[in-house]
């Protein structure tokens, strides 16, 4: 569906932070289109979203702009964390959760940067893809949530051969934590047991509140993981496995899902500092837990730190689903790495933009509808661009009248705007 200009969100977007970043308006164009694109179009690449737009360029100057053009992505960036911060809803605040995931993009290009083989444990399979870990922020009470910052892991064999230093995936997990401190992100850490080692949860430990208090964090616990009890040391399932039924307390979630926990303090090989685990169990008698939490909150109840990990949920799988689903998270085809991670970037601020507008007490003139989900914001979009393509049409079949002898020419005007014949 040809869209002849973008939709309110992003006009209204550029006005508010967005245009003082490029120097000209072709770049703010650009942008512009861009972001339509991938909130609307349904073949997000370059030639992808270009087709669906008639009053873009061709593919080949947004590529430019995507690869070449001088702008800064990572300072766009903050700057639309930094604008998220103006409303009640989704700027931080003490209760918040840092979630912290990776998420692999799959991708057909064998020369994209940063992309390799990987394994799929969700769909038991290698794939050729690019492996992003991502820290997203959830709001404590709206439940808002949005991404914050990422990096790309590349494996140690590929860095040997383009000559680039290799990092694991846990000091680009540092990275990504200290810059949440460094940034002033308040909250909660939380993770699953792949993120959970020694040396994560010590260095989150280390990290210090205004207040002199050390960082908090809640994860998930492999099962086989040392804790000591009471001057016993043993696996976390073999100890819970000595406690009696009696033992066990209901604990019930927010959304009222109920289950068994039992809440201690212990000490954990090679982590410094003491720490509470949560043993859950589906129903008071199973003999094995179903999951299994640590936390620094030593002095949190269990159902503060079940909904805080809770958290992880929503702030890493929702935007990976939405992403992905939605707004073309993995659609990139450049073989650049800046043209790579401006897309991605770029994915943020249309997931940010969309967000902002779900679950307004009034509903947005252009919207007609009170939004819920990323995917009923994109359709409230098309419908607007349906809409204002249709009011142009109208006026420029109107103008027409008026042309006299050059209305056919008009008319071929109009369908090249639309994409409809081809441009001469």
């Amino acid at each position: 569906m040809p869209i002849v200009t973008p939709p309110t969100v992003v006009q209204n977007a550029m006005d508010a932070f967005i245009a003082k970043f490029f120097i000209n308006q072709p770049q703010r164009e650009h942008l512009a289109n861009d972001l339509t694109g991938l909130m609307i179009c349904p073949n997000k690449t370059v030639t992808g979203m270009t087709s669906e737009q008639p009053n873009a360029s061709d593919p080949s100057c947004l590529n430019r702009f995507m690869t070449e053009v001088d702008w800064d992505a990572q300072k766009l960036n903050e700057e639309r964390i930094k604008w998220l911060q103006n409303f009640d809803d989704m700027k931080f605040h003490e209760r918040g959760i840092i979630a912290l995931d990776d998420v692999l993009l799959e991708k057909s290009g064998k020369y994209i940067k940063d992309s390799g083989t990987f394994w799929d444990h969700s769909d038991s399979r290698y794939m050729h893809a690019q492996d992003l870990i991502i820290i997203n922020y959830v709001h404590p009470t709206s439940r808002k949530h949005y991404p914050l910052e990422f990096r790309r892991f590349k494996k140690e064999e590929q860095c040997q051969w383009t000559s680039e230093e290799f990092k694991k995936m846990t000091e680009l997990s540092l990275e990504l934590i200290d810059w949440c401190h460094e940034k002033g992100v308040l909250g909660t850490f939380t993770f699953d047991s792949f993120y959970s080692s020694a040396e994560i949860l010590n260095h989150i430990h280390s990290l210090k509140n205004a207040d002199g208090t050390s960082r908090g964090y809640v994860a998930d616990l492999k099962f086989n993981r040392k804790i000591a009890f009471r001057g016993v040391e043993q696996q976390v399932v073999e100890f819970a496995k000595t406690i009696p039924p009696e033992d066990r307390k209901q604990v019930t979630s927010s959304d009222g899902t109920k289950q068994w926990c039992l809440s201690v303090c212990v000490k954990m090989s090679n982590v410094g500092h003491k720490v509470r685990i949560v043993i859950l169990w589906r129903h008071k008698n199973d003999a094995e837990p179903r999951k299994i939490l640590v936390t620094n909150r030593i002095h949190w109840n269990a159902e503060r730190i079940v909904e805080t990990y809770r958290g992880r949920w929503t702030g890493t799988e929702t935007f990976h689903r939405d992403g992905k689903q939605e707004l073309g998270l993995g659609d990139c085809q450049l073989r650049d790495g800046e043209g790579q991670t401006r897309h991605t970037y770029l994915v943020f601020l249309a997931y940010s933009l969309l967000m902002r507008e779900l679950d307004k007490t009034s509903v947005s003139g252009w919207a007609s509808v009170k939004l819920t989900t990323i995917g009923e914001g994109c359709r409230a979009m098309l419908r607007e661009s349906v809409s204002a393509m249709i009011s142009w049409v109208v006026e420029e079949l109107d103008a027409v009248r008026n042309v006299g002898r050059y209305a056919t020419k008009k008319l071929q005007d109009i369908l090249r705007r639309l994409g409809l014949t081809a441009a001469k």
